[in-house]
């Protein structure tokens, strides 16, 4: 489906791959399609700083998509929005679209589903697992370098036709989502039940400038493979400009066996196993055809290259009408199966019942021809019939024998297959959107073990008395501060916003395979793991209610209240911001094998390096601070904390440039900047170096390339100059401070906005917002809950509480004007539960447990209600 694997077919737009051999056949053309010149287009504009200086590093990723790009303006609330959106309209809006086919660009068989598959499959295809970029979360297919891949070959007019139904519906559809929702409508309009289908990916509004896309510099290369013939990390896909694997075969070589390796490790590399792999590349290859009509000498430049009057349109085709039947995307030609427009089992069925011999589609394309009579209607000439056909990538799936098995027990039990299609359908929309909380919408599945689940809050959170508490204990337990900031950033650093994986959240640092990590240092994390513990164990069995603290939130809370006493120790009187709510995840609860991928293999903030690392120490800083959502003066002003505060792995002294550690204070800026330093390459390399006193020859400091950069730098070092400030250490500290909560909570997704707040201002009438009349009326209260009521209405209303939904007895809350606890339901995509249901006690009184606590701040919960034709 564009996977090249998996292109399905497009509705006379090109559900197909660009094949490799096929543009290679036409090389003049694609080179002019990239360059562009040839078409009027001549390269204009100055030389960039990253043109002079290659090596130079690429701060501004810290700094993309600003509110200055965004012209939904920094108030925008898309949940908000999205919950206002009329789902079930939207999707007859969608459904119907598929079947009214535009002269423009006519529908295969009149229906653009097939189209709409494979405009979603591969907004979502580019997801790697490795670094979580990539994926359908942000829009960016709107975007180059994307909109114009040959890989993506007419997939602007996808676009371009659900531009009306975007329109309608305006801010309350993103595109992100609308790609996704319009891939689901299609396959439900063909046939197939889906899985589900949760919104709240958000448009970005430039492209990306984080993803590494490869090295090559023209379409269709593959220089991303080592000399024993490994592809480099963290690509997946196998040439520059495709989604997955080209059809032909590996660089257009018809090699079933070969494709099906290059399949397997690309596939892989997108967190599918065999058996989604073969759900997916037959469950896409089940609906729609691709296009071949004639020779890529046809096709014009694509979007990024073409001419203003195309008006944003590329892949102009000069064949014939060039559009309909005379469609030319990927050079093969063809469809799969004999209702193309239907879900059915007949692209295993034709598979496995017809012999496959090589040929070639009318453009030059290698593909695999059946025996047997033609018996698929074509896509647009009535009473015509076609032979079906199977790329090389296709045939693989019988040709390898682990995919060959999995192949034949989908064909013997289709329901399987039709389960398992849905299931990696699913998983392939929704893999970057993290946790389950995220997800917006009716349709949200239940919880999947790749989304990283964490248990509900099953106990009364701790107040305020007990932080204190809590961190006078861990303070006077033995364990230095260098330790409790290092564990609580081992637990915390994980998270990457790419996909929105990772962070404190679960206290899985204490699980496999983080606790095994050797930037984790696992002997030394046991034993404050072991302290940890036994005063959360002490505490919670000391309390005579229903009060509790986790791990997660007691490892996030020691380096909080490690960093207070570091700032006192400085001279300064600070209170680190702490929210609790953090629950403890279970080993199985934990796919130990899909967290591997976020083992740091450098973490600059720790001066950690690993043997098998990739790039330089200080470009992978930044790489890490761009995953933790951190600006430049946040990198800096972290990594120069950490350093004072002794979180260097193992210890080491490396950019320590203080008498002592474990003060907050600017020492590693001041000293940095000091001209009596002259620095030096180490001897024994490994990205380290030697300071000397300039007039005695002294040994003073070590530092890393890390460390070095923020004096080398242009940027950073402008930035450090502020930091080393005579004046300057109030604002360390609480920069640093401020810094340090952020990486704390960035997967707080169970709480509503930004989590810094340590104190909240009391509901007023003036905290009152309006949400949706006749549906949900919004009041943010301490805990930011939502609370609504309509009246009349005998059976439970929803409302939003942060992250949690939560459902009220609205009549009862109404006319009484009092909270029964009883009635309090939670949905999180897993569990319902009420008085007339049989759902599980303990999570009834979870939820009881954790909405007392939440308002017990309250005087008095405030419950407004609406009709359909009056909002109180």
């Amino acid at each position: 489906m564009g996977l090249a694997v998996l292109i399905v077919a497009s509705s006379s737009s090109g559900q197909d791959v660009s094949s490799a051999s096929f543009a290679a056949e036409s090389h003049a053309q694609e080179r002019v399609a990239v360059e562009g010149r040839a078409h009027g287009h001549k390269m204009t504009g100055t030389m960039s700083n990253q043109d002079w200086w290659p090596d130079q590093l690429k701060l501004h990723i810290l700094h993309q998509n600003s509110s200055e790009s965004n012209p939904m303006g920094e108030s925008f609330d898309y949940a908000a929005e999205f919950a206002k959106l009329d789902l079930d309209a939207l999707k007859q809006d969608i459904t119907e679209l598929m079947t009214t086919s535009q002269d423009w660009w006519p529908a295969d068989w009149g229906h653009y589903g097939p189209l709409f598959i494979r405009m979603a499959w591969h907004s979502a295809g580019t997801y790697r697992v490795t670094d979580g970029r990539g994926g359908a979360s942000e829009g960016s297919q709107r975007f180059a370098p994307l909109n114009s891949w040959p890989d993506n070959a007419n997939l602007d007019k996808a676009r371009r036709l659900l531009w009306p139904i975007k329109k309608k519906y305006g801010r309350q559809i993103s595109w992100a989502d609308l790609m996704v929702l319009a891939g689901n409508c299609a396959l439900e309009s063909m046939g197939l039940e889906t899985f589900g289908f949760g919104g709240g990916r958000e448009d970005v509004w430039e492209p990306q400038q984080d993803i590494y896309w490869g090295p090559e510099g023209e379409w269709l290369a593959d220089a991303r493979y080592s000399a024993d013939g490994e592809l480099a990390n963290p690509l997946a896909a196998v040439q520059m400009g495709l989604i997955y694997v080209n059809p032909e075969g590996p660089n257009g070589k018809p090699d079933p066996l070969a494709a099906a390796r290059d399949i397997r490790t690309t596939f892989a590399r997108m967190a599918m196993n065999d058996e989604e792999t073969v759900a997916l590349i037959a469950g896409g290859h089940t609906f729609g055809k691709s296009h071949g009509a004639a020779s890529a000498e046809h096709v014009g430049p694509e979007p990024e290259a073409a001419g203003l009057e195309e008006q944003g349109l590329g892949w102009k085709n000069s064949y014939g009408t060039g559009k309909g039947a005379d469609t030319i995307t990927s050079g093969l030609e063809g469809a799969w199966t004999t209702t193309p427009t239907r879900w059915s089992h007949g692209y295993f069925h034709n598979l496995f019942t017809r012999e496959w011999t090589l040929t070639k589609s009318p453009a030059g394309a290698w593909q695999w021809a059946p025996s047997g009579p033609p018996n698929v209607p074509d896509a647009h000439l009535e009473g015509k019939m076609n032979w079906p056909m199977m790329f090389t990538t296709d045939i693989a799936l019988i040709r390898d024998p682990i995919y060959l098995e999995i192949s034949k027990r989908f064909y013997e039990n289709p329901d399987e297959f039709e389960d398992a299609f849905a299931r990696a359908w699913y998983k392939l929309t929704h893999r970057d959107m993290g946790p389950v909380v995220r997800l917006l919408g009716p349709d949200v599945a239940a919880v999947q073990l790749w989304q990283d689940p964490v248990p509900a809050v099953d106990h009364v959170l701790i107040d305020d008395r007990d932080v204190e508490t809590l961190k006078a204990e861990i303070l006077g337990s033995g364990v230095s501060v260098s330790r409790l900031v290092s564990t609580a950033w081992a637990s915390a650093s994980t998270f990457r916003t790419s996909d929105k994986r990772g962070g404190a959240n679960g206290a899985r640092v204490r699980l496999a395979p983080q606790k095994d990590w050797e930037v984790n240092e696992p002997e030394e994390l046991a034993r404050v793991l072991a302290t940890l513990e036994r005063i959360r164990s002490n505490f919670n069995r000391s309390q005579s209610g229903e009060k509790k603290v986790s791990l997660a939130d007691l490892i996030v809370l020691g380096g909080c209240a490690a960093v207070e006493a570091a700032a006192e120790k400085a001279g300064v009187d600070v209170t680190v911001p702490f929210t609790p709510g953090r629950t403890d995840a279970t080993q199985e609860m934990t796919d130990a094998a899909s967290f591997a991928v976020l083992r740091p293999m450098t973490d600059g903030f720790r001066n950690y390096v690993a043997e098998e690392h990739y790039r330089r120490p200080e470009v992978e800083l930044v790489d890490r601070a761009n995953q933790l959502m951190l600006t430049a003066p946040e990198m800096t002003v972290l990594v120069g904390g950490m350093r004072v505060l002794g979180a260097n792995f193992e210890d080491s002294t490396h950019g320590v440039f203080a008498e002592q550690t474990g003060a907050l204070t600017n020492a590693f800026f001041v000293n940095l900047l000091d001209m009596g330093t002259e620095w030096k390459e180490s001897s024994g390399g490994g990205y380290l170096y030697d300071g000397y006193d300039r007039e005695t020859g002294e040994l003073k400091w070590t530092a890393s390339s890390v460390d070095l950069v923020f004096g080398s730098n242009s940027q950073l070092r402008a930035i450090a100059e502020v930091y080393a400030s005579d004046d300057a250490h109030r604002k360390f500290v609480d920069d640093f401070v401020a810094a340090w909560d952020k990486v704390m909570n960035l997967d707080r997704f169970d709480h509503a906005g930004e989590q810094a707040a340590v104190t909240h201002r009391p509901p007023t009438t003036d905290t009152l917002e309006p949400y949706e009349c006749g549906d949900v009326t919004r009041l943010h209260t301490v805990n930011d809950i939502f609370l609504a009521s309509q009246p009349g209405v005998e059976d439970f209303k929803q409302a939003r509480m942060g992250g949690m939904r939560t459902v009220i007895n609205s009549r009862h809350a109404t006319e009484n004007e009092d909270f029964d606890e009883r009635q309090v339901v939670t949905s999180l995509g897993m569990t319902y539960h009420n008085p007339a249901w049989n759902g599980p006690q303990e999570l009834t009184d979870a939820i009881i447990h954790q909405t007392r606590e939440l308002l017990r701040t309250v005087e008095r919960p405030i419950l407004l209600h609406c009709s359909s034709a009056n909002r109180t």
